[in-house]
């Protein structure tokens, strides 16, 4: 019985190869979003046969800088770390992107993160019926409230 030798990547379930191939064929810029029990981050990548090269990248983190005061990893900080992604990436002179989620699935807080980079001006193809409500993007339903437009404000006054 000969032995075959699995990807490293694939065996740890971190690379969705067959979407990555076809992904790379588009050489458009993609968006990664990545969500831990703490924080949320928001990369816009444009993808190379060598390695991807990082266009933009904003992590929840940065939040706090402009007066956050909840949780790092809910949806509203999702959308501005989406948000404040994607004018980073506009000031890069990025136009467009497609969301590259490899082997995580779409959840509430990613559709978030991708309504903010949406919001910020990227064009990305996405379907609005999967993006949270307008309640649960400004924080209606958490227990410390943040000002989202303030937020916005700022980022955009912040990244030209």
């Amino acid at each position: 019985m000969a032995y075959s030798k699995i990807l490293r990547r694939l065996r740890e379930e971190k690379t969705n190869y067959r979407k990555r191939g076809t992904m790379l064929m588009g050489k458009r810029n993609f968006i990664t979003v990545n969500i831990s029990n703490q924080n949320s981050q928001v990369q816009i990548l444009t993808p190379g046969m060598t390695g991807d090269k990082v266009v933009s990248s904003a992590h929840s983190r940065h939040l706090l800088e402009k007066g956050w005061k909840g949780s790092r990893k809910s949806v509203s900080a999702a959308y501005l770390t989406g948000y404040l992604a994607g004018k980073k990436a506009l000031s890069q002179g990025a136009k467009d992107a497609i969301l590259y989620t490899g082997t995580k699935r779409y959840t509430q807080r990613m559709a978030a993160a991708l309504k903010g980079v949406i919001d910020a001006g990227l064009e990305v193809p996405a379907n609005e019926e999967t993006f949270p409500s307008e309640d649960r993007i400004n924080g209606e339903h958490l227990t410390v409230k943040n000002d989202i437009p303030k937020m916005k404000s700022t980022i955009d006054g912040e990244v030209k």
